[in-house]
């Protein structure tokens, strides 16, 4: 499949504000079929740069000294600098900024990238409000991303289609809009539930931002690889500082952008740009969230507790709590989400009756592991039995 992106190029008015940087910019000319030599260098630099911009906003942020002081669910006993995704989502901004101004082919239209905006960078408020103890509920901070979910849909940015195995590929029609919304809900607090060790969240983003950044390139869809890129530069910055000991926190400023922002973009891939990427990446990709976060409130829903209460029975918490450090949960997480991306790759080469059968290794491991975990937490009285 071959396209081009034109990133500083070209002789659109944009780059006649940036006249300097026309003449730089024709580096960023590329063949998808072909990467040239120069255009690797220059996206590897403006990544560099973006990596070295997260850096310098974490400890700007970290200077701050905005505490998050340790309850019930946490796993640290110390007070600990919080809001470090403030630092993630500057640093998206300005990718976001170069893209918006400088490229041709790799954004949308000025409509969906405005509502892609407001939507994002509005939950990333919601969310350092959050961090700041301004939302006293859950409902209210739901109600939130229930809103931010329906900019989406304002701004086009909504599931038309989609394929099933042995039924084929059919419309949604106007079930579309509640689907979106809930696949937008839902991921945005999946992310947000499993950050909860050092490293976890991020360094788990950055595995799932160049997996999908490798599929969108292959594929063509230019404005998902770019933002895919952006966010694994933003996220590496900020895990120098969290990971594999934490000076700072993501806090849910970061978590529940980074989530919302994954869940935009496969909406994004699948029904708005250049190659119609499977939906079905970015849920394989997060599938071991997806799996842990699942379990735990069903299992929780079932034992009579309320889900909306925090708690400290997530099966990585659980992992955690039995004995292995949070480096090691943070590593395995890694390591489950790279064969994950593996799985991505074969996915996406077979047609839509096989694509769920990718689906069923991963579903089997998960379940192995919970049971390992469930076992493991229950002899040693960190979990109780389900009353019968």
């Amino acid at each position: 499949m071959k396209g081009r992106i034109r990133l500083f190029c070209g002789k659109s008015r944009r780059q006649h504000i940036r006249g300097g940087f026309a003449q730089f910019g024709s580096v960023f000319d590329y063949d998808a079929a072909a990467m040239t030599i120069p255009v690797l260098a220059t996206h590897i630099l403006f990544a560099i740069a973006l990596f070295c911009t997260s850096v310098a906003a974490t400890y700007m942020v970290l200077r701050l000294g905005i505490l998050d002081e340790p309850n019930h669910r946490s796993s640290h006993a110390l007070p600990t600098p919080s809001t470090g995704g403030v630092a993630i989502v500057a640093t998206f901004a300005v990718g976001f900024a170069v893209v918006w101004v400088f490229s041709d082919q790799a954004r949308l239209s000025t409509f969906h990238l405005a509502g892609f905006a407001v939507a994002a960078f509005g939950i990333a408020l919601v969310g350092f409000l959050d961090d700041l103890k301004k939302l006293k509920t859950f409902k209210i901070k739901l109600g939130a991303q229930i809103a931010a979910a329906l900019v989406l849909l304002a701004f086009g940015i909504v599931f038309t289609r989609i394929s099933l195995p042995v039924v084929g590929a059919f419309d949604l029609g106007w079930m579309g809009y509640p689907l979106t919304v809930f696949w937008v809900v839902a991921l945005t607090n999946m992310f947000n539930f499993m950050d909860g060790l050092n490293g976890l969240a991020g360094g788990t983003a950055i595995v799932v931002a160049a997996f999908l950044c490798a599929v969108t390139f292959m594929e063509g869809s230019y404005f998902v690889y770019m933002f895919c890129y952006i966010m694994s530069a933003a996220s590496a910055g900020f895990l120098v500082f969290n990971f594999p000991r934490a000076r700072l926190f993501m806090g849910d400023v970061g978590s529940q952008f980074i989530g919302f922002t994954f869940a935009a973009l496969a909406v994004i891939a699948a029904e708005i740009d250049v190659s119609r990427t499977s939906f079905l990446v970015v849920p394989l990709l997060f599938f071991n969230f997806i799996f842990d976060t699942i379990f735990t409130l069903c299992r929780r829903a079932m034992r009579g507790e309320d889900i909306t209460q925090a708690h400290r029975t997530h099966l990585y918490q659980l992992l955690n709590r039995i004995g292995w450090s949070h480096a090691q949960v943070s590593l395995f997480h890694f390591a489950v989400t790279a064969a994950q991306g593996i799985g991505v790759l074969v996915l996406v080469g077979f047609g839509p009756d096989e694509r769920m059968l990718v689906f069923l290794p991963f579903l089997v491991f998960q379940t192995g592991y919970a049971v390992a975990v469930m076992t493991v937490a229950r002899r040693r009285g960190i979990v109780t039995a389900p009353p019968r």
